[in-house]
């Protein structure tokens, strides 16, 4: 480690977002480029920078620095060189030189202990000397407070983001209660603060740690799709975390609850925002059944609309959808639900009715359309979300609400499984007085990826009513897609000895075979046998580690299907390189990304805000003088990305079996040899199958495939809207 001792002649660059500086440090032996975290600093102060010296690629020699700090200027050259550098609002180069031409050597204690005495100066008032003392107190401020954070392992970039929160409130955080930083501050989890009040010497038993670990642990639970935790669990898991007694878990239990965080009951434990979530579902998809008080309609099979021949459950389907206020669609694939959705929407139209259709994600939303002949959104533009990203801050909301309500007399929502908590609670909030709501979905795929079974908690609390269709309609019996996905939902093994156009295993016992067979495929057999394009192509897989993992395959498959070429432009961020032509997904929600979509001509004929978790398109331009990349999304809306918002992007030629969800592609290959015995279940396998439109390809394992129908243990979540509904 090197020290240099210097000033800033001049900041070439500095990224607002987390101080990044590339700036020139001056010193008596010449000048060098410096880079590191620098927030706060400015051109003409005297520094001190830690750190080595490096040989950049394309830059050169440069010192890359860990720390930095202020030195007082040395002499009236330093003082005048930092007062008239511009850092400080109000002074330039001249009144900077009134001011040491006045004060001399005494400058600097005249600036920190007698302000006021800047008045003496021509040019300055009262006010302005009041100013600039004001200024030169904040930064010294926070560059006290900084140094102060960094001494907790703090880096320079969270330590600016904290006190930007706290400003000089901080010192008491940490004396207190260092564990407010993870409810306070989004970069700032549990572990990350629990090491920094152990550093600020914290106890090891502070009734703070200890509400901050169960609340933490709450939290991590919501992520694995629990709604809450049984109170024993709770006390154990926490217990384990934290290297403490369950009895001294259990005696802050209560505070948390008196503090609004938590909600304790029948031996469970929520946090709050989850409770208060499963009783407004619970109760307002009540109110929503309660409005409807229509007569019964009855339908016979004389009633059929011309082309749409239903079955007796499709058409108790029809009559049960336009007599409740509130009906539940299920069934598996083939088994009519696009037919009777059709016919319920006939029905409605005929009635006047204003009928809206949405789905989670917009490839269901697409299918949708495409399979109704009527405009589908995604729940999300349904209803009209938008936010606010501060630089601490995330706040998003519905433009559709309770206020706000939607303008239609019927909601159908198709995909419902994939519908968690907070999506069907915004939604319901959305739903106005006297209108219908008809939910859409297969009850045995995954259930959504966020907290909640929502679906089979409806249909279990036999609240509202319902209809299950069964029967596999003749075309899709002919399919072995279908067939076999029902086979594998009721246990049984599909026979793969034989290979049907649609359905067929390629047995291979090594990862780095299956990897050359799905690039054999993807590549040129399906392209050519099945005349589609690679897009139309979609690998999925259980798992994200390991050799058939979603990271493995996706850095394989872009080398094979786009390899570097200097014809396509890339940019590496992270451990991902992004290469035009790419495949890539969105990986969270982001309400404030711009897009488009454009028709003839290049004229755009629809905008908005808002992309989404699981939404997925192909990288069609990278500009590097720019920082930005154009994305187009398989729905047409286009989206630039600046190079700061690539963690937001992944590889997409491989996807989890989880993350396809909603999705629907020609042909799906699966990768199955091994994986854990957890994520390895018969709820996965269905789903990866039924997301096939015209072929399923297994490389891998029959025995796998089998391991995997005979395996019915899926992850139970620990969710409570069943009995809320069945309460109320």
């Amino acid at each position: 480690m090197e020290t240099l001792k210097g000033y800033i002649d001049r900041i070439s660059y500095q990224n607002e977002e987390n101080g990044y500086t590339v700036m020139t440090l001056t010193s008596d032996t010449g000048s060098i480029t410096c880079v590191g975290q620098a927030r706060g600093f400015s051109a003409g102060e005297t520094v001190e920078l830690e750190g080595d010296h490096t040989e950049h690629a394309t830059y050169g020699r440069q010192f890359k620095f860990s720390s930095i700090r202020a030195v007082a200027p040395s002499d009236k050259i330093s003082v005048l060189r930092y007062l008239g550098s511009g850092a400080i609002k109000g002074l330039g180069e001249k009144l900077a030189a009134k001011i040491v031409e006045k004060f001399g050597d005494d400058t600097l204690r005249i600036l920190e202990e007698e302000p006021e005495r800047l008045a003496e100066v021509k040019g300055i008032s009262a006010r302005m000397a009041r100013e600039i003392s004001d200024q030169l107190a904040d930064r010294r401020e926070q560059r006290r407070a900084l140094l102060f954070l960094q001494q907790f392992g703090i880096t320079a970039a969270l330590a600016d983001r904290i006190y930007g929160i706290y400003g000089d409130t901080i010192y008491s955080v940490m004396r207190n209660n260092p564990y407010k930083l993870a409810e306070d501050v989004p970069a700032v989890g549990f572990k990350r603060a629990d090491a920094i009040a152990l550093k600020a010497g914290i106890p090891a038993d502070s009734q703070y740690r200890i509400r901050c670990g169960a609340v933490y642990i709450l939290s991590n639970m919501t992520m694995e799709g629990h709604c809450y935790l049984p109170r024993e669990e709770l006390k154990s898991r926490t217990a384990e975390l934290l290297e403490c007694s369950a009895d001294a878990v259990e005696e802050q239990l209560p505070d948390l609850a008196m503090e609004g965080k938590v909600v304790t009951e029948c031996g469970r434990v929520y946090l709050s925002t989850y409770y208060r979530a499963e009783l407004y579902v619970a109760r307002r998809l009540k109110e929503i059944r309660d409005d409807m008080t229509g007569e019964e309609v009855t339908i016979s099979p004389e009633d059929d609309l011309p082309g749409i021949s239903l079955d007796p459950l499709q058409r108790e389907a029809v009559q049960k959808s336009l007599s409740n206020g509130v009906f539940i669609l299920s069934g598996g694939p083939g088994t009519g639900k696009t037919t009777t959705i059709n016919a319920i929407i006939s029905r409605l139209e005929e009635r006047d009715e204003t009928v809206l259709l949405a789905a989670p994600t917009g490839r269901a939303a697409k299918r949708m359309s495409e399979t109704t002949g009527r405009d589908a959104v995604t729940i999300h533009r349904l209803l009209e979300i938008g936010g606010e990203q501060g630089e601490n801050t995330e706040h998003y909301f519905y433009g559709r609400n309770e206020d706000e309500p939607l303008e239609a007399d019927t909601v159908i929502i198709d995909e419902m499984s994939m519908v968690d908590l907070h999506l069907i609670k915004a939604l319901l909030a959305a739903i106005p007085a006297g209108c219908r709501l008809i939910m859409v979905g297969d009850v045995d795929q995954l259930p959504s990826v966020g907290p909640g079974q929502v679906l089979r908690d409806i249909l279990e609390s036999g609240a509202f009513p319902s209809v299950r269709l069964k029967h596999i309609f003749r075309q899709a019996g002919e399919s072995h897609i279908v067939s076999y996905a029902h086979m594998i939902n009721e246990g049984k093994h599909p026979d793969l000895s034989i290979k049907y156009p649609d359905f067929f295993l390629l047995e291979k016992g090594d990862s780095a075979t299956v990897c050359n067979y799905i690039c054999s495929l993807i590549e040129d057999v399906i392209p050519r046998k099945l005349q589609l394009e690679r897009n139309s192509i979609q690998v999925l897989t259980p798992m994200r580690r390991g050799n058939l993992g979603v990271e493995a395959l996706n850095q394989i498959l872009q080398e094979r299907l786009n390899p570097s070429s200097p014809e396509k432009t890339e940019y590496t961020f992270g451990d991902t390189v992004f290469r035009e032509g790419d495949r890539v997904m969105q990986i969270k929600n982001d309400y404030q990304l711009d897009w488009e979509i454009k028709g003839s001509f290049g004229i755009t004929v629809e905008s908005g805000k808002g992309v989404f978790n699981g939404d997925t398109g192909t990288i069609r331009h990278i500009n590097t003088y720019l920082k930005l990349m154009e994305v187009v999304f398989d729905d047409g809306r286009e989206v630039y990305y600046g190079f700061q918002q690539l963690d937001e992007l992944e590889s997409a030629y491989a996807v989890t079996i989880h993350k396809s969800q909603g999705s629907e592609y020609d042909v799906v290959i699966l990768p199955l040899l091994s994986g854990p015995k957890m994520l390895m279940n018969r709820n996965l396998l269905y789903t990866a199958v039924t997301r096939a439109k015209q072929c399923v390809i297994i490389i891998g394992s029959a025995e796998t495939v089998y391991r995997m129908t005979d395996n019915d243990n899926e992850q139970s979540r620990y969710t409570g809207l069943k009995e809320k509904i069945c309460g109320l």
